[in-house]
């Protein structure tokens, strides 16, 4: 990929996806974008790869490997407790130029591997959804599962708090993850009736490539991928890693769309196949086949999706036209079942991006 290119990928994760979330990585993100040292170690990226998210996650890991270097002092994560300020940029730019092997090998070799637990809180109603009409019990299969976190989304505690005062309250009373969301209604929307449990037959994950969070380096590398100014995310991260050592899902690595078949096969049951921000990481024509890959395994089977993405990675196939649905930084829960060979899709909520907000819409 070209150093233009990667600049303005740079440039737009600083002002679209950074700006008013992270002081730290908009900053960054900003300055790499002007540099052309900087900018240039994500040459390296695997095709599609090369992101802000990579960059920042694999300079965020050697922060973590030297966690004594002035820079760490920006670094909430590890400790720091200085916001942004003249040194900031400086101190990062040599920080990783004279580590830039590492940086290299670091964003040859790895993606970008999130697993924001506190998205279990958007697609707990849409599972649900699911459950109700599958008669009460479902098989979970969670494409781009990471570590698969997500799948224990039926063993966490979820607090919803409405704009109007009102709480609504789910999952077991004493989880050892226990996830708030702040619940908004859009004009005419009614909130949703969330059951206090879920009744999961079997789950299992998908991943290109699964992160085994008993491998220490696998772990940090996860935690890197979290922004840096966002330490409670990484407590909860840390959290929900101890829950899962107590019952780890099955992760199976290979593609989304092509194994996705044999994946599904593994699990008996009605099948709801979970998405969370991974269709974004699929090329468009993936992301299509993807869909068509479901609708072919609903033909023999009940299969619900649940659909945590922004609007134009996958949704849109199924509910086209919904431009209601686009832009603001927010994705979209949809949940889409497919009866006779056609889809009928819902759009539920538009979701803030690190689950910690949700607005109902309208039925």
């Amino acid at each position: 990929m070209d150093l233009d290119r990667i600049k303005g990928i740079l440039r737009k994760f600083a002002e679209v996806e950074a700006r008013g979330v992270s002081p730290l990585y908009e900053h960054l993100a900003s300055q790499a974008a002007e540099d052309d040292d900087v900018a240039g170690l994500l040459s390296v990226a695997r095709d599609g790869e090369a992101r802000g998210t990579l960059l920042m996650a694999a300079a965020h890991r050697l922060v973590q490997a030297d966690p004594i270097h002035p820079l760490s002092r920006y670094y909430p994560s590890l400790g720091g407790f200085d916001g942004v300020d003249s040194e900031t940029w400086p101190l990062f730019r040599s920080f990783l130029l004279e580590r830039a092997d590492k940086a290299r090998a670091l964003i040859a070799s790895r993606y970008t591997q999130t697993n924001e637990v506190r998205r279990a809180a958007l697609l707990y109603p849409g599972v649900a959804r699911a459950a109700k009409e599958a008669g009460g019990k479902v098989a979970v299969l969670e494409v781009g599962c990471s570590a698969g976190l997500l799948l224990g989304l039926d063993r966490f505690g979820y607090r919803y708090q409405c704009d109007g005062g009102e709480q609504l309250t789910a999952g077991p009373a004493k989880a050892a993850v226990g996830l708030h969301c702040a619940l908004d209604l859009a004009p005419g929307a009614v909130a949703p009736k969330l059951p206090k449990k879920l009744a999961v037959l079997d789950r299992a994950g998908l991943d290109r490539a699964p992160v085994d969070l008993s491998d220490e380096d696998e772990l940090a590398w996860l935690e890197a991928c979290v922004w840096a100014d966002q330490p409670d995310r990484i407590r909860l991260l840390r959290t929900a890693a101890a829950e899962q050592a107590k019952h780890r899902p099955r992760l199976i690595a290979g593609d989304g769309v092509d194994d996705l078949p044999s994946a599904a096969a593994s699990l008996d049951g009605p099948l709801v196949v979970v998405t969370s921000h991974a269709l974004a990481y699929f090329p468009p024509e993936r992301r299509a086949a993807f869909v068509a890959a479901l609708a072919s395994l609903a033909e023999s089977r009940p299969l619900w999706w649940v659909s945590e993405e922004f609007y134009g990675a996958g949704l849109d196939v199924v509910l086209p036209g919904r431009s209601d649905l686009v832009g603001g930084g927010l994705a979209t829960l949809g949940v889409v079942r497919w009866e006779n060979g056609r889809p009928e899709a819902h759009a539920l909520a538009r979701t803030a991006p690190h689950g910690q907000r949700m607005t109902w819409l309208p039925l």
